[in-house]
């Protein structure tokens, strides 16, 4: 194994260069050849300045996440003490930033006395993002160097900023001017400094400059943010610490700063979201493919259907850079549908997040057809037309008809058999599910459906063009809904049984906001439409005629026009953006129960979440008993990007594993009595959570076999 860190001298200049593929994280083996190297340099009578560079793309990752949990983090030296040890440099140290420096690589080059930037340099604090604050001083330091504002915007987002940023900010000494080779220009520069007698700096020489601070800044900054750091637990840790820097000499804030850190790494919400920082790494590995398989080229693509689905597809490959061709048989639904692209791109444009230019870069990517012989041609294909499997199947005749061999046929179906789509084609295993959410712009989350003929190089494929587009690949099975609709069944179902039996919408709603979800589960249905649920609901109703109750009160909203936020009235009331109670639902559902002899009563807010939350764990364990998920972590994927479920819970899987799946399984087992002959219909433990319960083991124990 080669070293981590390489030493060369170049005349009076020291080069210590991070070699530890593939982002140089600060792992025990890098941090011990950095400080030996340094030791090193300072040693040598020789040596007048120091720098420290990158052989990869990336300057630093921070991290190790291989040491996550467990004694190399903190095993000596551990990153803290390498920094200060830094900082004390009698010499000046130069940090050679080419790529992104990020957590403890930026905090490495907040010790050194001078940052030398190249253009790609990116500098960024994410650790609010794994449920805890930077560790090694960075809470301390960049208020001293950048002020108050800039630091406490990069610690609670974890947003990295870009050079220019960074130099306006004062944390870039110096910028690569592109020509010649950056570290050389490094090294040149750190002669400069050497010739030109520049000092050395230390933080611990610094003071925070508070002076143009509104007196309730840090309320007013909390304020802000609190809506999207509602349910975590680092954020406000996160200002507590840099409120530390603001008032305490380095020493003592850099010891505040490791308190609040084991704070932060202590909590439900840390856990949480580490987990969801390792599942999202795991779904890209589906049990029997072979990572490494041949990808197949996606130059060119097909979106068939120009509504507001189909428009959002298309934008992720048009901002990806990707030349797409909207297909819709009907030409006015076409000229729409081009037009609202174009809307909202230049939405975007007047919020300043992208330029003219890039608008019109965008929309020059995009064609439109009402011909299929215009996309014989493209490498893939996305059908994105009404939920209905004889459309699909029309439209899917058509493809394998049209399209070149080779090319990816994908179903953007939310709910429907793939591989009875597919059956239609004479290349099954061309043809594959890609499930995005709405709105599909901006909607992190892709489920890729794999059929059972689907070829291994389509999955792959489909897996790097998620990355492309930036969405976040889970590979799941085919079943009804798959993986985030069929757990929304139980969950939506509980939570209309409640209204029948004596909950009120906003009741519901509030406990499960409560519980951090974005929106209660009606002030979705009203959101997403009523009318859209009806009509999956119409391709089951076999399978829910037993039940009487079923969505009763949802089709009866139906039956009465009510579809949500676009007619006014669905759950709430609507007037603009504004929303009410509606008493008439009330009404309603007291009808519906009369009717079907269920006895109304007051319903407490812990038998809401734990019917409707708990029931949505229960379907997951049944997934992942049959296959449909691979792994836990991907039902836990699938809802926190997907389903607004809350970040700070880990996903309803982890949840589980965090409270216990003995709690959620005695709950079931006690609504099953306690329920009558509803719970006896509905309240049914999965195996697999029983057999865990048994075993004392964890859902993230089990691993689907491939």
């Amino acid at each position: 194994m080669s070293a981590p860190t390489h030493y060369a001298t170049h005349a009076n200049i020291a080069v210590i260069t991070m070699d530890s593929p593939p982002v140089n994280g600060l792992g025990h083996a890098l941090r011990r050849s950095l400080l030996d190297d340094f030791e090193r340099a300072l040693a040598d009578d020789g040596i007048a300045a120091i720098v420290i560079a990158s052989a990869g793309k990336l300057f630093c990752g921070g991290a190790d996440i291989s040491e996550f949990g467990g004694d190399s983090a903190l095993r000596e030296p551990n990153l803290p003490q390498v920094l200060n040890r830094l900082e004390e440099s009698p010499k000046p140290v130069v940090a050679a930033v080419n790529g992104m420096a990020l957590g403890g690589g930026m905090e490495l080059a907040l010790v050194c006395d001078y940052r030398f930037a190249g253009a790609a340099a990116r500098f960024g604090l994410p650790e609010v993002n794994l449920g805890i604050l930077p560790g090694a001083g960075g809470t301390q330091r960049l208020p001293r160097l950048a002020g108050v504002p800039l630091a406490l915007e990069m610690i609670t987002s974890g947003r990295p900023i870009s050079v220019d940023k960074a130099q306006q900010a004062g944390l870039v000494d110096r910028r690569h001017n592109d020509t010649g080779e950056f570290l050389d220009a490094a090294i040149t520069y750190a002669a400069e400094l050497v010739d030109s007698g520049a000092s050395v700096h230390s933080c611990a020489t610094l003071s925070v400059d508070t002076t143009d601070l509104p007196d309730n800044f840090f309320a007013d900054f909390r304020r802000s943010i609190a809506r999207r750091t509602r349910g975590l637990y680092a954020p406000e840790r996160c200002i507590q610490a840099v409120e530390a820097a603001c008032t305490l000499p380095l020493a003592e804030g850099l010891q505040r700063e490791g308190e609040l850190f084991i704070e932060c790494m202590n909590t439900p919400q840390a856990r949480a979201q580490q987990h969801l920082f390792f599942a999202e790494r795991a779904a890209t590995k589906v049990p029997g493919v072979d990572p490494k398989t041949p990808v197949r080229n996606i130059e060119k693509v097909a979106v068939i259907g120009s509504g507001t689905m189909g428009g959002g597809i298309a934008m992720n490959f048009l901002n990806a850079g990707i030349p797409v061709t909207v297909l819709d048989l009907n030409a006015e639904a076409l000229e729409r549908g081009a037009e609202v692209i174009r809307n909202n791109y230049a939405i975007t444009a007047k919020k300043g997040k992208l330029t003219e230019a890039q608008v019109e870069q965008r929309m020059e990517l995009l064609t439109t057809t009402t011909e299929y012989a215009s996309i014989a041609g493209v490498d893939l294909v996305i059908e994105a037309v009404f939920e209905n499997m004889d459309i699909k199947k029309k439209v899917f005749t058509t493809l394998d008809e049209v399209c070149k061999p080779g090319a990816i046929l994908a179903t953007n179906t939310s709910t429907l058999d793939v591989d009875e789509i597919a059956a239609v084609t004479k290349r099954p295993q061309d043809v594959i599910g890609l499930h995005f959410f709405s709105p599909a712009n901006v909607m992190r989350l892709l489920e890729i459906v794999r059929g059972k003929a689907t070829a291994d190089d389509v999955i792959v494929t489909s897996i790097k063009m998620a990355q492309a587009i930036k969405k976040i690949p889970v590979v799941v099975g085919v079943c009804f809904g798959f993986v985030g609709n069929r757990m929304l069944e139980p969950y939506s179902r509980e939570a209309s049984r409640l209204l029948l039996e004596g909950a009120t919408p906003a009741q519901v709603d509030r406990v499960l906001y409560d519980f951090g979800l974005a929106m209660g589960i009606f002030s979705m249905g009203d959101l997403a439409g009523i009318d859209v649920s009806f009509l999956v609901r119409e391709g089951i109703r076999d399978q829910i005629a037993h039940d009487p109750g079923y969505q009763k009160i949802s089709d009866k909203l139906y039956a009465l026009g009510r579809y949500g936020q676009k007619t006014g009235r669905g759950f709430y009331i609507y007037e603009g953006r504004e929303r009410q109670e509606d008493p008439e639902v009330v009404t309603l559902a007291e009808e519906i129960a009369a009717e079907l002899g269920i006895e109304r009563r007051e319903i407490s807010d812990q038998e809401i979440l734990e019917r409707t939350i708990y029931m949505l764990i229960n379907e997951g364990a049944q997934i992942l008993d049959e296959g449909i998920a691979y792994r836990s972590s991907d039902c836990d994927i699938v809802y926190c990007n997907g389903y607004g479920f809350p970040i700070g819970r880990g996903g309803p899987m982890q949840y589980a594993d965090e409270i216990g799946l003995d709690t959620v399984l005695a709950a079931i087992e006690k609504y099953r009595q306690q329920l009558g002959a509803y719970g006896e219909m509905w309240f049914k433990p999965a195996p697999l959570l029983q057999r865990l319960v048994k075993e004392g083991k964890q859902f993230k124990q089990y691993t689907v076999k491939s």
